[in-house]
């Protein structure tokens, strides 16, 4: 079974995200939204199928993080997210929430040995 097949996004804290994703765009030239920028690719083994990595920044306050004190979260994604959880329960990982389906995907959160909070992506991009 596949676990991780690459990383779906880069979540990270800063005082004022609006500034930030103005900096990005103006200095770095990033195509940024009140989201942050999406990074577009077509995936390697089926040429035909896109996918996409989001860079995002989120107030110095989100709680989106919690309960890792980090600054930052990595978004990875998966391709059967729910075989994935049975596995990773089975071998002692916590998983802090149930997964839950949106239009765009199925997410679930967990925890590494560290504390770092993780969230687990299986993408409906796809197509």
């Amino acid at each position: 079974m596949k676990r991780v097949t690459g990383i779906g996004g880069i979540f990270f804290k800063c005082k004022d995200p609006k500034m930030i994703n103005e900096w990005y765009k103006t200095h770095l030239g990033l195509d940024t939204t009140p989201y942050g920028a999406k990074f577009e690719w077509k995936d390697q083994s089926e040429s035909s199928k896109n996918g996409y990595t989001l860079w995002s920044p989120f107030p110095d306050d989100t709680k989106y993080f919690a309960p890792s004190e980090k600054d930052f979260m990595i978004n990875y994604r998966v391709d059967n997210i729910e075989a994935l959880v049975e596995v990773l329960k089975k071998e002692g990982v916590t998983i802090l929430d149930k997964i839950e389906t949106y239009d765009y995907g199925k997410f679930v959160h967990i925890l590494d040995p560290e504390g770092n909070k993780i969230e687990l992506f299986e993408a409906n991009d796809k197509e």
